[in-house]
């Protein structure tokens, strides 16, 4: 009995948290979009979403790591803001290096060499209250096709 009711009292105390950690961090008028546009995509603990386009082979970037990719990013109503889709002259940068969005380190680290994402990025992990202005608004949801072409200590 002694074993529940500590089992009670720990899942009680972090019950606030985990609700907390699984709350939706793509606001609402967005979601609807998102549900609706991609409703097999899957959701990471810290609010992105994605969709496996192709899959890829062996590790995945540690931070510090030179990534190559390409992307395309995209608002919700499809404007294209960004992109580099030129294989002879990808987009590099260091993982966990604060040299892009949060939303890009984190989802890079979950990839694997060869590997395409369409990845769907909550404000808070882009550019949040502050947009990117004139091409992103505030607390834009941001949509990014991204390729791993390679990567690598140097």
């Amino acid at each position: 009995m002694k074993i529940f009711a500590q089992f009670l009292l720990l899942f009680v105390a972090f019950a606030p948290v985990a609700a907390f950690a699984q709350r939706e961090k793509i606001p609402a008028d967005d979601l609807e979009i998102v549900e609706k546009r991609w409703p097999a995509a899957k959701k990471t603990q810290t609010g992105i979403r994605y969709i496996v386009e192709r899959e890829g082979a062996g590790d995945m970037p540690k931070p510090g790591d030179k990534v190559a990719v390409l992307y395309v990013g995209r608002l919700l109503n499809d404007t294209i803001f960004d992109q580099n889709q030129d294989p002879a002259q990808p987009f590099t940068f260091r993982v966990r290096r604060e040299m892009v969005i949060e939303g890009w380190d984190q989802i890079l680290q979950q990839m694997k060499k060869g590997e395409k994402r369409l990845v769907i990025i909550p404000p808070e992990l882009a550019y949040g209250t502050r947009g990117q202005p004139p091409k992103i608004g505030r607390n834009a949801t941001l949509v990014f096709e991204i390729e791993l072409l390679s990567f690598g200590k140097d």
